[in-house]
């Protein structure tokens, strides 16, 4: 939290119209703000320190982190608090003063009046005035409220009214007041203290109001009554002796850290290692931590031994800037020689050639390593720009290849989906409308695009099993079967993750098959020499003339399926 959030939430707290509602919040943040001031300032002495170490000049910073703007107000809630708690108490003297002058007419009325109408009228006025009177300090609610309770109990058991109503007002009432003392035990599922007095106040006032109860009921259930809000009242009164406590509790904590941080700063100056000085600042920054995680002492006495333990830490930062003043030169090499890496990692971070570019990156990562420490001043801001820069390439080389996967996932759903589709598709009567949707089955297989490596070969061999015994089932003979087989296997064979490889060796196939039928002809060319011009000898020649016709014809036949090879 930066020192204008404290500001703006001190503003938003100090303009609550309710000052005396957010007294907690209001002190709570002055502590937080106190350690962030604290904290803030021990910045600002190590940044002291890491400038002295380069040699450089330390301006004097008039940076108050905020604490002027802050306090004034602080200082300005303080006084509209202190107004509010006075004219708090002004209005609790005066409502406990017209409690007391209403008992004493409740008194009157009690002792002195025989008129049950004008009795039971004049108790209704009493009564409805009372619940208007707001709070009263709080060690005389219990007097003011038991003497009241009191006088309202003579009320009713004196007062002629009460012989007439007593039958069923009285057990209805004693309904009422046990089940208002079920929602007085129930107070002690609340957490908050607060809540607990507004709704023991609130349930107070119900009892009152309730009225008599049968006579030989009344002891019985008064003790109930007055035991759970004495319990609720030692509850409260518990709750406001362990804050002050707490924080007793905590001035000692503070006080023994004060102590403990006082003897290990004995003989800083004598400390003559970097690692000592470590050690120690350590041990400093853990006794500050410490400090941070105790709450609130007394407000008197928070205030001077947070000065104390501040000074303390002063102290030792001064100390360790006089020690770190002319340390680190021998880094300054080092850190020159990865600022040079990190030049090439931010030339090559946006490049798409993913493979060679990743060596490159590992490859200075390596020397990186080699290089060895820069130096604290140096270090962290080195590496940061360098692991800064390697993991934006890395980033975005994971960013293309986790798109592409999910693509191919998307792919292999959709090839799936549609495999199911050809596998269930039953062959129509027309051929040639089955040789179309088959070649549309071939078409959008291929056009859905790649599936994830580990899957291609299970989906293709799917497919291709499919796509054989729809053809199979065809019923096609000859030249006619031949054609549509071989544009199917064309087509299967489009569909393959690596067509490209099965093409060429389906060429292989058919140019070895030409080979074999040219050489045929060339021995049935050969062996025409030899047939004399016999009858019978013209009958072997026109058989061996048919032979090379028939080898023509499939050679031209296998020179055609070439040329629809694609890229042929």
């Amino acid at each position: 939290m930066e020192s204008t959030e404290f500001i703006d939430r001190l503003k938003e707290l100090a303009a609550n119209e309710d000052v005396m509602a957010v007294s907690q919040d209001v002190n709570d943040l002055r502590s937080k703000f106190a350690d962030y001031v604290l904290e803030e300032e021990r910045k600002v002495q190590v940044a002291k320190l890491e400038a002295q170490e380069k040699g450089e000049e330390v301006p004097e910073s008039e940076n108050d982190f905020g604490k002027e703007a802050f306090y004034e107000i602080y200082d300005a809630y303080k006084a509209a608090r202190k107004a509010a708690v006075d004219e708090l108490k002004a209005i609790e003297e005066r409502n406990l003063q017209q409690k007391r002058g209403l008992i004493a007419k409740l008194k009157d009325v009690v002792q002195n009046e025989e008129n049950i109408g004008a009795a039971f009228a004049a108790f209704k006025e009493v009564q409805e005035e009372w619940k208007t009177i707001g709070d009263i300090a709080r060690d005389k609610r219990n007097e003011i409220q038991t003497e009241y309770s009191k006088l309202i109990e003579d009320f009713f058991y004196n007062i002629k009214i009460y012989k007439e109503l007593k039958d069923h007002d009285f057990n209805r009432n004693h309904q009422l007041k046990m089940e208002l003392i079920d929602k007085l035990k129930q107070l002690v599922e609340v957490k908050s203290i607060k809540e607990v007095e507004t709704q023991l106040k609130a349930l107070q006032n119900d009892w009152e109001d309730i009225g008599p109860v049968p006579n030989e009921k009344w002891e019985e259930l008064k003790d109930l009554y007055w035991t759970e809000v004495r319990s609720i009242y030692d509850r409260i009164n518990r709750f406001y002796d362990d804050r002050r406590s707490e924080q007793q509790e905590n001035l000692k904590k503070k006080q023994a850290i004060i102590d403990a941080l006082t003897s290990a700063l004995e003989g800083i100056e004598n400390l003559d290692s970097v690692k000592e000085w470590d050690e120690k600042t350590s041990m400093v920054l853990d006794f500050q931590k410490q400090w941070k995680g105790i709450g609130f002492g007394p407000k008197k006495e928070n205030e001077k031994i947070w000065k104390e333990f501040r000074a303390l830490c002063d102290r030792f930062f001064e100390a360790k800037k006089g020690f770190f003043k002319e340390a680190n030169a021998a880094f300054d090499a080092v850190a020159q020689k990865k600022q040079a890496l990190i030049d090439k990692v931010e030339a090559l971070k946006d490049s798409t050639e993913w493979k060679e570019t990743s060596n490159q990156i590992i490859q200075l990562q390596k020397e990186w390593k080699k290089l060895g420490h820069a130096g604290r001043r140096n270090e962290q801001k080195l590496w940061k720009a360098f692991r800064g820069a390697c993991d934006h390439f890395f980033a975005a080389r994971q960013a293309h290849f986790d798109e592409k996967d999910k693509q191919f996932e998307v792919n292999q759903k959709a090839k799936e989906a549609l495999l199911d589709t050809i596998e269930s598709y039953k062959l129509p009567e027309s051929k040639e409308e089955a040789l179309n949707q088959l070649k549309t089955f071939s078409k959008d297989f291929t056009e859905i695009g790649h599936v994830p490596m580990k899957v291609k070969d299970a989906i293709y061999n799917r497919f291709k099993k499919i796509m054989d015994t729809h053809y199979g089932a065809l019923k096609m003979e000859g030249a006619e079967k031949e054609k549509v087989l071989f544009q199917a296997e064309i087509e299967t064979i489009a569909s393959a993750p690596n067509a490209f490889r099965k093409f060429q060796q389906l060429r292989n196939d058919i140019r070895q098959q030409i080979d074999r039928e040219k050489k045929e002809i060339n021995l049935l060319e050969n062996n025409l020499g030899f047939f004399s011009s016999s009858k019978g000898a013209d009958a072997l020649r026109k058989d061996v003339e048919k032979k090379i016709d028939r080898a023509n014809q499939k050679i031209e036949g296998l020179k055609r399926k070439l040329k629809a090879i694609p890229n042929e």
